[in-house]
């Protein structure tokens, strides 16, 4: 089994404009949530993101995310992808 592991950027700013500009500069936004703890609004590049996805196993496979030096373990939960270009709009994420 491949092993997957991504590095984010906290996302400091919500809401559908500051999305809008985190996807132009081909990012993606995502959150990470569960396991009793507080939710995390991150950032991913959309390109390796987009690749990782061509592999089916990591549809069920854990996920190393290193966020400011910590490590979280998650699986993917849900995607938003657009209607018709092959873009991924937003990530959901759970702990493991």
């Amino acid at each position: 089994m491949t092993e997957f592991t991504f590095q984010a950027e906290l996302k400091t700013e919500t809401g559908t404009g500051a999305s809008r500009r985190l996807r132009k500069t081909g990012k993606i936004p995502a959150i990470i949530y569960g396991n009793g703890a507080e939710a995390i609004s991150i950032s991913l590049d959309h390109n390796k993101i987009f690749h990782a996805l061509e592999n089916k196993d990591f549809y069920s496979a854990t996920v190393s995310i290193n966020i400011d030096g910590k490590t979280e373990s998650v699986k993917i939960k849900a995607l938003q992808r657009h209607p018709f270009k092959p873009k991924i709009l937003h990530a959901d994420f759970i702990r493991a």
